[in-house]
């Protein structure tokens, strides 16, 4: 019997009898072991994957150093010195081990596929080199789960026990585990973003600033929650065609349609038309290693999620510099920023040279080979994601581009950058029939036939039913919904104030946040509006960030265009 076979024999196994307590990843259906193609982690973070290993090296020397992340799953990684298991020198070096809301016990629950994901992240080893090698990792297991109840209450407890590490300054937080939806118990549980692990997940990203990254396992992957969080970024993976990660993986379990797995109550994917996938980054095939060292090949969303959560640490690195040196302010530590970033670089169009394509590296193809611009989410304003792709694949050098496009505010902005900013509601405007809305005015013009990309992301509030007032999630405490404000995003020529006369828009009326990518019809003068369509909570004014990028006309042109000379 092959290895596939057996851990497949072993999931179907826990899924039948078990499925309550079911914390593993789908990962764990497509690992294997020893005698396949060298196809290692260097791969997936060099030039071939998400392009990180250009950052390590000079001038950018960016490795995550002073960064903070946080790892969540049911186990946790060796740590030498304080497991046998672990073997002196390891490369994989966790800052710190926990266990639940306190400190892990020497050798309890010491796991390989958290181990995996650890070196994803953190890995020091010359030839498997991890994303941020120097980033701070505190990693905890939620361990075994006896009962009947849900484990979602020990998992939220876990989760807040790594948001509060490093003085409470942890950038991103790795979920690469889930929890069965017929373990919910809800009557009739469905994926609405209600089940008190999601709830915690958005409440945590608002009240400890960390940017959730959780592996995509709805579809089939029998533990969806909490993929129907609003805050987070969730994720596929990729499988690699020629060497170069460029196709998302047959084994994701995307979104839609909705698939009922045996015994679930309802189908796992999305209530409504919201959908689940962020963003894709590499995850078929990657090496990694064991707590012993060893080294192992698996695949699945599980190490697809570390990817993005370690780019975070790159990213962050870069700007605590520019907070120190170059007047950035403290909101460039904002998880929507980062959201907003991380969305918006993804690549979906291979650029050949001429900006055009905005320098993307790779053409992204979905199950059916067919490219982002040839969905739903290109041709349909209600709808910012694809639903296998999002928006597209992780590439971590486009992210710091966009990154260090800079900090911006409302009115005249560079052609690529982002902002974290508040709106008001209509009832501060002047009129009540007017939504409040604030614009970005491009100065430089924009070329024709190129494409412009705009992300727009912002915060479901979620509250602590907090019965003793301390701020902290305790067990048999829970969580209350506050709504989702609905802004919209706008491109229009600069003279244009009617947004009915707007080239291009994105007006989901069910997501947390909104994307733009649409190919410039004509060179000329553009400007983002951010509209704020509708209040659902208490809360009047709403914060966001965005990010934008666009490709400049030519000198040329723009001269020619100030004569007035200039024609399509």
């Amino acid at each position: 019997m092959g290895t596939f076979q057996r851990l497949f024999d072993q999931y179907s196994y826990i899924c039948n009898h078990n499925p309550r307590h079911l914390l593993t990843s789908v990962a764990l259906l497509t690992s294997l072991v020893s005698g396949l193609p060298a196809l290692a982690l260097s791969i997936s973070v060099g030039a071939d994957g998400i392009d990180a290993r250009r950052l390590h090296q000079s001038p950018y020397n960016l490795t995550g150093k002073k960064i903070a992340l946080g790892q969540v799953e049911g186990g946790r990684p060796g740590q030498f010195g304080f497991d046998k298991l672990a073997t002196a020198n390891n490369p994989v070096a966790v800052t710190q081990v926990l266990q639940l809301d306190g400190l892990a016990i020497a050798d309890e629950y010491v796991d390989n596929h958290a181990n995996h994901v650890a070196s994803v992240m953190i890995s020091q080893d010359k030839q498997l080199t991890g994303v941020a090698p120097d980033a701070t990792l505190f990693s905890a297991a939620i361990g075994p789960l006896t009962g009947e109840l849900s484990g979602q209450p020990q998992e939220c407890l876990t989760t807040q026990h790594i948001a509060l590490r490093n003085s409470g300054d942890v950038r991103a937080i790795n979920f690469s585990f889930g929890e069965p939806l017929v373990s919910d118990p809800r009557p009739n549980a469905s994926l609405d973003g209600n089940a008190l692990l999601t709830q915690c997940v958005d409440w945590s990203s608002v009240f400890h600033k960390a940017l959730y990254v959780i592996a995509g396992n709805q579809g089939g992957g029998g533990i969806p929650i909490p993929t129907d969080n609003f805050n987070g970024i969730n994720v596929a993976y990729s499988t690699q065609v020629d060497g170069r990660f460029v196709k998302v993986d047959y084994a994701n379990a995307g979104s839609e349609p909705g698939f009922s797995p045996r015994g679930a109550r309802a189908p796992e994917s999305n209530v409504g038309p919201r959908r689940s996938i962020n963003l894709v980054a590499p995850g078929d095939d990657i090496r990694m290693l064991n707590p012993n060292g060893q080294e192992i090949f698996s695949s699945g969303s599980s190490f697809a999620a570390p990817h993005v959560a370690a780019t975070v640490a790159l990213l962050q690195e870069w700007g605590d510099r520019q907070i120190r040196t170059a007047n950035w302010s403290l909101d460039a530590r904002e998880p929507t920023v980062m959201k907003a970033v991380l969305l918006n670089a993804a690549d979906k169009l291979m650029d050949t040279g001429d900006g055009q394509n905005l320098g993307m590296g790779r053409t992204l193809l979905d199950e059916s080979n067919l490219t982002w611009v040839e969905s739903d989410a290109y041709t349909d304003p209600k709808v910012p994601l694809h639903r296998e792709l999002g928006t597209g694949h992780l590439n971590a050098f486009r992210a710091y581009e966009q990154f260090d496009g800079g900090q911006w505010g409302p009115g005249n902005v560079s052609t690529r950058g982002w902002d974290y900013n508040v709106l008001a509601t209509a009832a501060e405007e002047a009129s009540p029939q007017t939504p409040g809305h604030t614009d970005y005015i491009i100065e430089t013009p924009l070329k024709a036939g190129s494409y412009f990309a705009a992300t727009l992301a912002w915060e479901r509030r979620v509250s602590l039913a907090d019965s003793n007032n301390n701020d902290l999630y305790e067990i048999g405490e829970s969580f209350e919904t506050q709504g989702l404000n609905n802004l919209d995003l706008y491109l229009m020529p600069i003279d244009e104030d009617d947004i009915s006369e707007s080239i291009w828009s994105s007006v989901s009326e069910v997501d947390s946040l909104e994307h733009i990518f649409y190919k410039i019809p004509q060179t000329g003068q553009y400007k983002l509006r951010v509209v704020y369509q509708q209040q659902m909570t208490a809360e009047k004014p709403q914060t966001y960030g965005l990010a934008w990028w666009g490709a400049e006309a030519s000198e040329s042109t723009i001269s020619s265009i100030q004569h007035g000379q200039h024609s399509n």
